[in-house]
């Protein structure tokens, strides 16, 4: 771990689901958060410099088992402002001396706490404020130093506090939007307990940025690869601003994009922001690889090597490279550290297709490695990406390819992107594009009979999908209103010969995903 620059205020993470958005809330208050395994050691906190204090997340696990998880003991002295929630104020009460319970009644979803005593964490709260609550085990006794602040009728220690030491704790969530007033403690403490600065925003990470990868990569080259998508063009937009002409992009073409993507790439990138761009258009060589298979993760992996040996080529005719540059974000680190793992089940193989070859000696340039998807988007404005790239709805690595259900052929892709660019289109002219997390649409490999002008068609059936999410963990599909829907359905139907049917998917994930394939 390197040091930090700007004060900070840690979230070490028991398991919560909830772990990346605490560390999120305490960035839109302007003060930079890191995240760490619960079971980083104070040292280890120490060494990242500027930090104010710390947040235990909640967790899954209950403190009354054996084997459960524990913070070090060091922390508690190292004298920072702790703020537990929930598993955080259970695992915080235990190891100072508490007692924790499993009562028969467990607390879930909307509740009111009653504020009963005046404590920085609460000011400006109101006294009955509406919280969310998720637990099953309670604090049943306080550690010695601690009072009680806030109670619900089935949970007597709903918040407490050591004021003297600058412990807080609370039973419930403030971090989710159902609590309706918890930024504003998340606030209380973060800013008035912590009294961290709040001067953590995209501009002065920008000039930050721009310093380090300067110092990196020194003369040498850096290689990037663009997709067009909102990640790697943040990446690729920000280290030329840092570099230069030393920074060049390679950009395939799989012939699965959306319609005109290539040419908006290319005119974007290499014409507007000036940045070499090497470009290849491979299309005919991933049509010929993908002739006849229909199986999902065949096509998958069939799209993913060919990209990697596609863009290995193109590398190779870029001259002498030292750096990859790839857009990785902080909860793929986040992810990969965490000491609870992740789940086991391979649903399907990633959107994003990587696997570079083992025998390239590039060092890894990642300059969005700090950053939230959220913050990524910010940062994507202040360099003067278009609205509409910045806030684009996430589009898989082997692009239409997954979406064209069955064989990929030149025939279908060309359909589909018709099919995509109309939905797209009326979801924009509804003003409906920026509350919809994801839009999409297949083409299925199924023939209905209709009726056309005088004759009868036997063409194929197109579904479209709209859905909304946080994480994309889960997803909730969207009430489209219908005269969009019938809007989309008659242009598709009048503009697209190979379809005479449109189907609507209103199925929430889960069970099913948010992609078909």
């Amino acid at each position: 771990m390197s040091k930090v620059i700007h004060d900070c205020v840690v979230v070490l993470d028991f398991g919560a689901q909830y772990s990346q958005l605490i560390a999120r809330r305490v960035r839109e208050l302007g003060v930079y958060s890191q995240i760490l395994p619960f079971n980083a050691t104070a040292d280890e906190i120490r060494a990242l410099g500027n930090v104010k204090g710390i947040i235990f997340s909640g967790g899954p696990a209950s403190v009354t088992q054996e084997g459960s998880p524990r913070p070090d003991s060091e922390v508690f002295r190292m004298g920072l402002p702790i703020f537990g929630i929930c598993y955080g104020l259970q695992v915080m009460s235990k190891m100072l001396g508490g007692e924790v319970e499993c009562p028969e009644h467990k607390e879930y979803g909307i509740a009111n706490i009653d504020i009963i005593a005046a404590s920085p964490l609460f000011e400006g709260v109101s006294r009955n404020s509406q919280v969310w609550m998720s637990h099953g085990d309670r604090v049943a006794s306080i550690p010695e130093g601690f009072r009680q602040i806030a109670r619900t009728e089935s949970c007597p220690y709903t918040a407490v506090e050591d004021r003297k030491r600058n412990f807080y704790g609370v039973q419930f969530h403030p971090e989710v939007v159902h609590s309706l007033e918890g930024q504003k403690m998340l606030r209380n403490f973060v800013i008035d307990i912590c009294h961290a600065n709040a001067d953590w925003n995209m501009g002065s990470f920008i000039n930050e940025a721009v310093d380090a990868i300067r110092e990196e990569v020194g003369d040498k080259n850096v290689l990037c690869g663009l997709s067009g998508g909102v990640d790697s063009s943040v990446a690729a937009l920000l280290i030329h601003k840092a570099i230069g002409d030393q920074l060049v992009c390679v950009f395939v073409n799989n012939g699965m994009l959306r319609k005109g993507e290539a040419e908006n790439v290319l005119s974007l990138f290499g014409q507007h922001f000036n940045i070499r761009l090497q470009y290849a258009d491979a299309e005919d060589a991933f049509l010929a690889a993908l002739k006849g298979k229909t199986d999902p993760e065949d096509k998958r992996k069939t799209i993913g090597k060919l990209f990697v040996d596609t863009f290995y080529n193109e590398a190779r005719k870029c001259g002498d490279i030292s750096y990859l540059a790839q857009g990785t974000l902080y909860p793929d680190i986040v992810e990969s550290r965490s000491p609870f793992g992740g789940p086991t089940a391979t649903i399907k193989s990633h959107h994003n297709v990587g696997g570079l070859p083992s025998d390239l000696k590039w060092k890894l340039l990642e300059p969005l490695k700090e950053l939230f998807k959220d913050e990524v988007r910010a940062l994507g404005k202040e360099l003067g990406l278009p609205d509409e790239l910045v806030n684009r709805h996430p589009f898989p690595g082997p692009g239409l390819g997954v979406r064209c259900i069955g064989e990929v052929t030149k025939e279908r892709l060309d359909a589909l992107r018709e099919i995509d660019a109309i939905f797209i289109d009326e979801i924009r002219k509804a003003g409906l594009y920026g509350e919809i997390w994801q839009a999409l649409a297949d083409l299925l490999p199924v023939k209905s009979v209709g009726v056309q002008g005088d004759e009868r068609t036997y063409r194929e059936v197109c579904t479209l999908r709209a859905v909304t999410s946080q994480d994309a963990m889960t997803a909730d599909w969207y009430r489209l209103p219908y005269d969009v829907m019938q809007k989309c359905a008659s242009r598709i139907c009048n503009e697209v010969s190979a379809v005479n049917r449109v189907l609507y998917d209103i199925t929430s994930k889960p069970p099913a995903t948010i992609e078909w394939e």
